[in-house]
């Protein structure tokens, strides 16, 4: 069990263990006597989304980082994967992002990436964590063999075209209307650019940060706003980025959502198409909706699904050599291009596919019919509610009932104290009595946080 990291870095409430300077410092201090490896002055790159709580973070991790030796190069508001990229970049030896993704402005956490922009193992995760427990000022130097620190100022433009990069040359988006959220978030700023720089007609909404309004009724998770756009301005297609933007939600000219599932299928059939799909297969994970696996399956590819974060999804295709994976939420990773899941390189895979089909977003998506999913979190107050033999009975029933034409998942959150249950089937009244047997025990049992 790890103390501070989850399923996605360090993440909690902003200012309160462990996302408290304190911790923070020691935990730079830990991660960087781990990468520094007897190097002189190693680089680290840190970059933030737009939470006031940034402000505060920030300077602890670079306490920290300088503490042990190396040198900081500060990015200020970016998205996440531009953190990933400009590690390599850079040539860098580390890569930092403070941001807690689609979580209200009063979280906040951090994402480490390794010197190839991949986010960092649980076993390194482990040992740096062992470090914290052990010392928390551990590999500190003389005042001599400081760090230092500075902006780069340029840091938005690398990320702006190497984003423009990944879209077909030949192409252009003129003509199109789109609508853009940015959250208030990290993508505030480059999101527009890279759409209006390659020729579309670009409204911005969700652009407009203030430090408490990132996610907050907008975004990847509240797509709402975005889809009363869509239609009163009659564009052709909407565009959802998270805080931190390495996740897309797409909204087609109807108003209708594209969820990460639907989006994926477009770019593999159309991958397929070219040739360009490696490995047979896409990779998602235990919430990939069962109708998408379907779909795979009658074009001859192979649905690998690996535990519930992008961080598990991006080590397999790396470790199997695919380049096509993601999540239902909306995490698209695309390895020929990038290392994590990057919502502007998805967004501009669709709008190839559309330009080059000459399709209407509608058109396009919706390619295969979603199996119904009933999701529930639940809000626990004791440790373990999953270890309860009586929950687990309740949970192997629950399996045996749906047998092979459905699907369950019961996971502890890695950000929050919530039992997130999921279950698939092809009926949806079933699937409610299902999840609700599953929460009744854990009722009974004093679990659930009333």
């Amino acid at each position: 069990m790890r103390k501070f990291f989850g399923t996605d870095g360090m993440r909690g409430r902003a200012n309160a263990a462990p996302m408290t300077p304190d911790i923070i410092m020691k935990v730079a201090v830990a991660t960087g006597s781990y990468f520094k490896k007897g190097r002189t002055h190693p680089k680290v790159v840190i970059g933030k989304d737009t939470r006031l709580s940034g402000y505060m973070i920030e300077p602890a991790l670079v306490s920290g980082f300088v503490g042990v030796g190396m040198d900081v190069m500060l990015v200020g508001p970016l998205p996440t994967p531009a953190i990933s990229m400009l590690v390599r970049s850079l040539r860098a030896d580390l890569g930092v992002m403070i941001s807690a993704s689609h979580n209200p402005h009063e979280d906040n956490g951090i994402k480490l990436f390794d010197r190839d922009g991949f986010k960092l193992s649980d076993q390194v995760e482990r040992e740096i964590e062992a470090r914290v427990m052990e010392d928390g000022l551990y590999g500190l130097v003389p005042a001599s063999e400081l760090g230092r620190a500075k902006r780069l100022e340029d840091a938005p433009g690398r990320y702006i075209e190497f984003v423009k990069s990944t879209f077909p040359k030949h192409l252009r988006l003129d003509g199109l209307k789109i609508i853009l959220d940015c959250a208030h978030g990290a993508a505030y700023k480059v999101a527009p650019t890279v759409f209006w720089e390659l020729g579309a007609d670009v409204i911005s909404i969700g652009d407009q940060p203030d430090g408490f309004n990132i996610n907050h009724e907008c975004g990847a998770t509240n797509v709402s706003a975005l889809q009363e756009a869509v239609l009163y301005h009659q564009a052709d297609v909407g565009i959802a980025l998270d805080g931190d933007a390495d996740r897309i939600v797409m909204i087609d000219e109807k108003g209708k959502i594209l969820d990460g599932d639907q989006l994926l299928a477009v770019i593999a059939k159309a991958w397929l198409e070219k040739d360009t799909l490696r490995g047979n297969c896409v990779v998602g994970t235990s919430m990939t909706n069962l109708g998408f696996e379907r779909f795979l399956d009658n074009l001859g590819l192979r649905l690998i699904r690996t535990p519930v974060g992008d961080r598990y999804v991006s080590e397999y295709m790396r470790t199997h050599q695919c380049n096509v994976g993601g999540e239902q939420s909306g995490h698209i990773i695309l390895s020929d291009y990038a290392r994590t899941g990057d919502g502007l390189v998805g967004a501009l895979q669709i709008l190839a596919v559309m330009v080059e089909k000459q399709k209407r977003t509608s058109e396009l998506s919706h390619i295969f019919t979603p199996f119904p999913q009933v999701l529930k979190n639940i809000r626990f107050q004791k440790e373990a509610p999953l270890e309860d033999p009586d929950v687990q009975k309740a949970i192997e029933t629950a399996i045996e009932k749906l047998g092979l034409d459905g699907s369950l998942v019961v996971r502890k959150s890695g950000t929050e104290p919530l039992i997130r249950l999921m279950a698939q089937g092809e009926n949806e009244d079933f699937l409610h009595h299902i999840i609700d047997d599953i929460i009744f025990i854990m009722d009974r049992q004093g679990f659930i946080q009333k």
